[in-house]
């Protein structure tokens, strides 16, 4: 029964990161610290325990966390000898959103099974649209987060800047069109779904050409 409702959700139009929530809650599955190898990149799901750390071998880190961010080693880790420019776009959580003020938690939810694989197709279609890109590091937190704490991290480096700060720009904008994770907002008048919400697309559509 279960496989034919997950079939029957496949075919309905495309839903907001806000619908689905409610639609595919239940097929979000937490785990214990592992890894997935998916060719030469490496997949992390990590329990809010864990220190996060990345990869031992490749140019791709991708990870879905419980626990907090590790910023500077992002970009640490995007360097390489023959990449000139590193940009890392760190987004965090605010204060206040449109007509809420006062937030002070965010809470964020994943549906893993897509999620991981479509974080992993935007750095291939990163690398597609611009060859020379280096290493490329998506991480996002899942969990309850407090004000100032590290949502999401991307880090990008190429031979030049140009390429960097163009490919951590697709990165970021197309992680909120294609991933679905879902924001839930805890402010001074009370709790609901965040008010940014987006169709998913495929990350091939996820933004403009370059």
């Amino acid at each position: 029964m279960r496989r034919v409702e997950r079939s029957a959700a496949r075919r309905r139009a495309p839903a907001t990161t806000r619908e689905i929530p409610s639609q595919i809650g239940r097929f979000v599955h937490r785990r214990p610290w592992y890894s997935e190898e998916v060719g030469a990149r490496t997949m992390w799901r990590m329990d809010s325990h864990a220190t996060l750390a990345p990869p031992a071998a490749g140019d791709t880190w991708v990870c879905l966390s419980a626990a907090p961010l590790p910023t500077a080693e992002a970009s640490a880790w995007a360097i390489r000898p023959d990449c000139g420019g590193v940009v890392t776009f760190t987004g965090t959580a605010r204060d206040h959103a449109e007509g809420r003020p006062g937030v002070h938690s965010l809470t964020y939810e994943a549906y893993e099974a897509q999620a991981l694989p479509r974080l992993d197709a935007i750095a291939e279609e990163a690398r597609k649209r611009w060859p020379v890109i280096g290493r490329i590091c998506l991480l996002h937190r899942t969990g309850t987060l407090s004000v100032g704490e590290s949502a999401v991290v991307v880090a990008v480096s190429a031979p030049h800047r140009d390429e960097a700060f163009a490919g951590a720009r697709f990165c970021i904008d197309t992680l909120k069109r294609t991933v679905p994770i879902w924001k839930r907002e805890a402010w001074d008048g009370g709790e609901s779904w965040g008010l940014d919400a987006q169709h998913i697309v495929d990350a091939t559509n996820g933004t403009s050409e370059p």
